[in-house]
């Protein structure tokens, strides 16, 4: 759906009113849309309970991710199966199992949600810039995209935590440099759409700046396939993240998910399902409830995918 293009005659508030409208009546158009999606609700509900957990982890997690628990003998609590005390046993050095899980969901959801934020922004900013002035602008920042693409994402943060500490903000730092340009190239194929419609030829012969085009009339326009890229991007990042830390350039004092799977290999503890399973099913259902939410808003921005 396009913006409505304003006379020149209209007072500024009244500009800002019918905008406004126009927004909302788009994202009840939306909301329609989405409600109507199980697989999108599925996904929404996952993301949720996740979000709650995190949101809540210091309240819901019944010991410190690092409070080691002791036996009776004095001994640690090594691999204990899951009991009322641990319901969901302990670790190889006697951490409970349970806590490292919920605190783990903060982590996630910290890189997941920021990641999205950062290839969203970054990349609906270089495609509109590049879509909208075309020409050597856009050669020179497709030509960047293209040398950014040869970059492997693994190694490049290897690394990084190489020459500097292993730190979660040296994987968003990969993942914002990284993922955003697949949501370039596409927000620059739209915009070069967008940008030979009549409204936008209407705005700039009414003498509209360049600038008012592309924040006004054009940015609106491409924010609902920003948003779907958003959402593939937090799973993206999630297992980015997890798959870092699994090969152990995670930060270690970081009770993550992929931290606690590295654990589990490093001691080989296999066998402790209760250690095993919890963080990689937390990872799956995550990853799935992104993409089912993408898939789920996908049909908003291809109106095809929608069943009859």
């Amino acid at each position: 759906m396009t913006t409505k293009e304003y006379t020149t005659g209209q007072s500024g508030s009244s500009r800002v009113e019918k905008y406004v409208q126009s927004v909302r009546q788009i994202l009840k158009e939306q909301g329609r849309v989405f409600i109507q999606s199980r697989m999108a609700l599925a996904g929404v509900a996952i993301l949720l309970f996740y979000t709650f957990v995190a949101i809540f982890a210091p309240i819901l997690a019944p010991y410190g991710p690092q409070e080691r628990h002791y036996a009776a003998d004095g001994s640690w609590m090594s691999l204990e199966p899951p009991s009322l005390a641990h319901p969901l046993g302990t670790t190889e050095s006697g951490y409970d199992v349970l806590s490292q899980v919920i605190m783990g969901s903060r982590i996630a959801l910290f890189v997941g949600l920021l990641g999205a934020f950062m290839v969203a922004v970054i990349g609906t900013a270089v495609g509109v810039v590049a879509g909208y002035y075309g020409g050597a602008v856009d050669e020179g920042l497709m030509r960047f995209v293209d040398i950014l693409y040869g970059l492997p994402f693994v190694p490049f943060v290897i690394v990084i935590t190489l020459i500097f500490t292993p730190s979660i903000w040296n994987i968003i730092f990969g993942i914002a440099l990284l993922y955003w340009l697949s949501t370039a190239r596409v927000v620059r194929s739209e915009v070069l759409s967008i940008k030979e419609r009549p409204y936008i030829e209407a705005a700039q012969a009414s003498g509209a700046s360049h600038r008012r085009v592309m924040f006004v009339h054009v940015l609106p326009n491409v924010l609902p396939i920003s948003a779907l890229y958003a959402a593939i991007a937090v799973g993206y990042s999630i297992t980015a993240e997890a798959s870092i830390s699994f090969l152990g350039f995670g930060d270690p004092s970081v009770a993550s998910w992929g931290v606690m799977l590295n654990q589990v290999y490093h001691t080989q503890s296999l066998e402790a399902w209760w250690w095993l399973l919890p963080p990689g099913l937390s990872i799956t259902l995550v990853v799935m409830g992104a993409y089912l939410a993408g898939r789920g808003y996908e049909e908003i921005v291809n109106p095809q995918l929608r069943e009859p």
